[in-house]
């Protein structure tokens, strides 16, 4: 096994263990996200350090996804499948996504940004 899977093995295990825990905490509040052709709505949003919020996400068109490493999220978005995710920010700071999945032409200017405060 080269190095870059057993990284990659690690982070995933790593992933796993970390997900019950947060998944297990209610959330204090849901924001909705749409994802459409070539932009998030809204294209930034707030969230305080160490609140628990859901992420309803929405595509209004073809398969999307938001991707902020900064906060280790990766989640496809289905056209007609909202997904929820439950995120904790444990550092504050501005961490930039985008889309994560190819849309189209446009899809390099499908930006996002998660502010969080302390």
């Amino acid at each position: 096994m080269n190095l870059i899977s057993r990284t990659l093995t690690a982070l995933l295990l790593i992933t796993m263990q970390a997900a019950p825990a947060i998944r297990a905490q209610q959330p204090d509040r849901t924001i909705e996200i749409h994802a459409h052709r070539f932009s998030f709505e809204p294209s930034e949003i707030t969230l305080k350090q160490d609140e628990v919020v859901q992420l309803r996400l929405v595509s209004d068109d073809v398969t999307h996804a938001l991707l902020v490493p900064g906060l280790n999220i990766n989640q496809e978005i289905k056209k007609g499948k909202p997904t929820d995710i439950i995120v904790k920010p444990t550092t504050a700071g501005d961490f930039r996504g985008q889309c994560g999945r190819f849309c189209g032409g446009g899809h390099g200017s499908m930006l996002f940004v998660v502010h969080v405060k302390e």
